[in-house]
């Protein structure tokens, strides 16, 4: 597999240098998005990298799911986002990543029912103060 920005995430994740990361999860790392799309935006990146869900099985999948699951549990407490979106995609980035997307009420009418995807990705905020402030209370819940 080619390397992909997933696996230089990772990489950076084990050097201690990817500012974003929230916590060494059991199945790889749960990190903010950059940008934050809606606030408390995150990401599992699994470790190892692996091309997609499929490619694992039995404990290890269910570890990842798991994970998954306990990152956007911690999300919606500490953000009190109506709801968390949970998505697998790999279509840009072709290896397994999870994103974990609260979906908040203060959001625009019209947006609110789209997928992020379908948001303006520049006016998005990036990683500030704040979005790290709330890491540490995800974190903590993690």
């Amino acid at each position: 597999m080619m390397p992909t920005a997933i696996h230089r995430q990772v990489e950076a994740a084990q050097r201690g240098e990817l500012s974003g990361v929230i916590a060494r999860m059991l199945s790889g790392w749960a990190v903010l998005g950059d940008p934050q799309i809606t606030r408390g935006y995150c990401l599992l990146l699994p470790d190892p990298v692996v091309p997609d869900l499929n490619a694992l099985s039995g404990d290890r999948r269910r570890q990842f799911l798991d994970d998954m699951a306990a990152i956007g549990d911690a999300v919606l407490v500490v953000t009190g986002a109506e709801r968390i979106n949970y998505e697998i995609l790999g279509n840009v980035e072709p290896a397994l990543h999870a994103h974990v997307i609260p979906r908040h009420a203060t959001e625009e009418p019209h947006l609110r029912r789209q997928a992020v995807w379908l948001h303006d990705w520049k006016m998005a905020p990036p990683i500030d103060h704040e979005a790290r402030a709330l890491a540490k209370k995800i974190a903590a819940r993690l």
